[in-house]
């Protein structure tokens, strides 16, 4: 069944109209018809399941059915500080972080950082990357909506006294590795850019209390890096 997010108050027994994207992309392009039914998420949590009752030339109506109460989301929460990289891979680093239970996704520059945001250019870009969070809730089932955050300095997220207190920097070739042993499941997770942290920023990190942590013995390409530590987080919260 087709699943859409959509801006809008969710309550059984409502009658609510389309918003564009919405009416776009389930009767534009699906070609969706009256009776059809689809699940709607707003955000604020759990599910509902909608049918098309009503399909004019410019705009639809649903009646809101029932609600499901499962937001999907893994036993941890994630802050995850990504730097920027360019083109399709951080595009795929967004969308894989949100399958796999992200809860907010804040972009970095660093010293390495291949991108930097500016001026009209930067709202553009984040709503696309928001975009791609939204498409892959629709597409894995999650109901809470990872925010993207607008880009800041490495040096000023990593000295936030509003991170968690589990901090964690992929680090190659550092010794720590089983540094989830004690974490608590609200966490931050570090990823340097395709180039890699400097020693310089790693130090920092570690003087902010972010503990090193190598997965394996291969150095992970910056897209690839926030699969695999969600992917060990998922599993590490999942047997405790």
């Amino acid at each position: 069944m087709n699943r859409f997010y959509i801006e809008a108050e969710l309550n059984i027994g409502n009658t609510i109209e389309l918003t564009e994207s919405v009416f776009h992309h389930w009767v534009r392009v699906l070609r969706a018809k009256e009776q059809e039914q689809a699940i709607f998420f707003n955000g604020k949590g759990g599910e509902f399941l909608v049918t098309l009752n009503e399909i004019n030339k410019k705009n639809a109506f649903v009646s809101v059915d029932h609600f499901n109460a499962s937001d999907r989301t893994p036993p941890f929460q994630v802050i995850l500080g990504q730097v920027m990289s360019k083109g399709d891979r951080m595009d795929y680093a967004i969308q894989k972080a949100t399958e796999l239970g992200v809860t907010t996704i804040q972009l970095l520059t660093s010293e390495r950082c291949e991108m930097r945001l500016r001026y009209d250019r930067d709202q553009k870009k984040l709503d696309h990357w928001q975009s791609i969070v939204i498409a892959a809730c629709e597409q894995c089932g999650m109901n809470r909506v990872p925010k993207v955050l607008a880009p800041i300095a490495l040096s000023d997220w990593i000295k936030s006294e509003q991170l968690p207190q589990s901090r964690f920097v992929l680090a190659p070739n550092k010794d720590q590795a089983n540094v989830l042993l004690n974490s608590t499941p609200d966490l931050a997770l570090l990823i340097g850019p395709e180039g890699g942290l400097s020693e310089a920023e790693i130090d920092t990190a570690n003087q902010n209390h972010f503990q090193n942590w190598c997965i394996g013995d291969r150095v992970l390409r910056t897209e690839t890096a926030p699969i695999v530590a969600l992917s060990v987080l998922n599993y590490h919260f999942s047997i405790k």
